[in-house]
C-alpha cells in the first residue's frame, strides 16, 4: 500500500499517537478533560487517525454542535496521518473484537493502529 511506503522510514513505533473519538471531541469541544489530550496535539509525535475516528466524531459534532466545528475537526484531522481502512484491517479486527471483547469501532482502531507500523 503506498500510504505505508510513504512514511515507513520516516517514522518509528514511538513516534505515533494513537488519539481516539472521545479524545477529539474532548479536544475540538473544548470540554472537561481537554487539557488531559492536550499535550499529544501540541507534542512534536505524529498523529494517527483512523478513518472510523473521522466518521464518528464528524457525526456526533454535527449532531451535537455545528457544521463550522465539525469543518475545524475535519481540517486539523486531515493534517495528521489518516489511517485508511481496508480488508485485512477489517478481517483481523473482527479476530481482535471477538478476542478481546472489544466493540467494533475499538477494533478497527487498534488494527489501524497496528496496521500503521513499520514492519
Amino acid at each position: 500500500m503506498q500510504w505505508k511506503e510513504d512514511y515507513r522510514d520516516r517514522t518509528i513505533a514511538t513516534d505515533r499517537i494513537l488519539i481516539d473519538s472521545s479524545g477529539w471531541l474532548e479536544h475540538i469541544t473544548e470540554d472537561a478533560r481537554a487539557d488531559l489530550y492536550l499535550p499529544y496535539f501540541n507534542g512534536d509525535k505524529i498523529l494517527l487517525v483512523p478513518t472510523i475516528v473521522l466518521y464518528e466524531v464528524r457525526k456526533i459534532l454535527l449532531r451535537k454542535h455545528s457544521q463550522t466545528i465539525a469543518d475545524i475537526f475535519v481540517s486539523e484531522a486531515l493534517r495528521q496521518f489518516v489511517v485508511p481502512l481496508d480488508e485485512q484491517i477489517a478481517l483481523d479486527a473482527a479476530s481482535v473484537s471477538l478476542k478481546h471483547q472489544l466493540a467494533m469501532a475499538d477494533a478497527l482502531c487498534t488494527r489501524q493502529r497496528c496496521a500503521s507500523r513499520p514492519p
